[in-house]
């Protein structure tokens, strides 16, 4: 690693998101892992998918092994400007409308399989009742 590490702006190491030109940003540090790309044995994909953000919490998900973490230091290039980096958001879940099961259409049609066939039903006895010779 370099004795005096260059500090680069979150918004310029996004800009780094191809092939031939890829950046990550892992633990505050920045890596130009460019020339990596053929050889990650996830695929290049991979790599691609983590630029433009924090890449930490998908490099630590994997659990890269002790040899990877050392093979890091060869693709270091700086540090991140954390007054740059964008504060996390919390999740909050689209506002839904309040559920009413007696106004929807799906409560009509259980309501009508109850009582069609009984309708059916009655109306059979009726005319069999009627048409039933004495």
């Amino acid at each position: 690693m370099a004795s005096d590490p260059n500090i680069y702006v979150y918004e310029e190491v996004g800009k780094h998101d191809k092939t031939k030109d890829c950046w990550l940003i892992i633990n505050g540090k920045v890596y130009d892992v460019t020339p990596f790309m053929d050889d990650h044995p996830g695929g290049d994909e991979v790599l691609l998918s983590a630029t433009g953000k924090d890449a930490t919490n998908d490099f630590e998900d994997v659990g890269h092994s002790d040899s990877a973490r050392e093979m890091m230091d060869k693709y270091y290039i700086g540090e991140i400007d954390a007054s740059t980096v964008p504060t996390k958001r919390t999740y909050t879940p689209p506002q839904q409308a309040h559920y009413n099961p007696d106004k929807t259409p799906e409560f009509l049609i259980k309501i009508l399989q109850f009582l069609v066939p009984l309708l059916i039903l009655g109306l059979a006895f009726v005319v069999r009742h009627y048409t039933k010779e004495k």
